[in-house]
């Protein structure tokens, strides 16, 4: 349940009444795309207002004349979907703050310049995007904002979504301690134990993150494994 510090309004008018609740602004947006929600979870009072900021209530006639329920999670459940969600100016600007934040590690991550074949430094997409003035949405899902951005930011900086396949050899000293590591790092696409110990692997990872693998790769070996950009 969140707290009500981190709570915000949803609020349904029908005619001259006034249904409120306190809601997680997460869980509030996610139920509104259609995904499932716990709305006891997402509730920060188990009640319906009139106006919350001051404590009224509706009479109950009203609230059954129009939900033809009691039921606090489905009228919940009714205001988010079909109402309105108000944040404060704090909570906006902290919700734009982390899903920016998101946008840019999903991109930094996933995305590469498909000239190069290398990955995109965060400082890089930061200044594209601040470039091409791409706006936040808080009310948007971090999905369509990822893909906005990517749409605002193309004509700036040559950029994709791809993922690269990587050749790995490890020495026998440091294979077997090693394997756990750089299996979960991506997909094992293939791979071959050698009649001296060593371990030879094809590695499928996002673009982004080629930099990390390299670094886990030479960690794990004390730099003395071999890796190799297949495609």
């Amino acid at each position: 349940m969140v707290t009500l510090d981190n709570a915000i309004t949803a609020r349904l008018k029908r005619g001259d009444k006034h249904f409120e609740v306190m809601v997680d602004p997460e869980l509030a947006l996610s139920l509104r795309k259609g995904e499932d929600v716990d709305i006891a979870a997402m509730l920060a009072v188990e009640d319906v207002f009139e106006n919350a900021s001051r404590g009224d209530h509706p009479s109950k006639e009203s609230v059954e004349g129009t939900f033809e329920t009691t039921d606090i999670f489905v009228i919940a459940e009714h205001i988010v979907k079909h109402g309105e969600l108000h944040l404060t100016k704090e909570q906006r600007k902290q919700i734009i703050e982390d899903k920016r934040r998101q946008v840019v590690s999903i991109i930094t991550q996933g995305a590469f310049n498909p000239q190069t074949k290398a990955p995109h430094p965060v400082s890089r997409i930061e200044k594209a995007m601040e470039e091409a003035g791409v706006h936040i949405d808080p009310m948007k899902g971090i999905d369509e904002l990822v893909n906005k951005t990517m749409d605002a930011i193309r004509p700036i900086i040559p950029i994709r979504f791809d993922t690269v396949e990587v050749a790995v050899r490890i020495p026998a000293d440091y294979a077997a301690k090693s394997y756990g590591e750089v299996m979960g790092f991506g997909e094992l696409v293939k791979e071959e134990w050698q009649s001296d110990g060593s371990w030879i692997g094809v590695v499928k990872i996002p673009a982004g993150i080629q930099l990390d693998f390299y670094g886990l790769v030479n960690r794990l070996s004390k730099g003395s494994a071999e890796t190799k950009l297949l495609k």
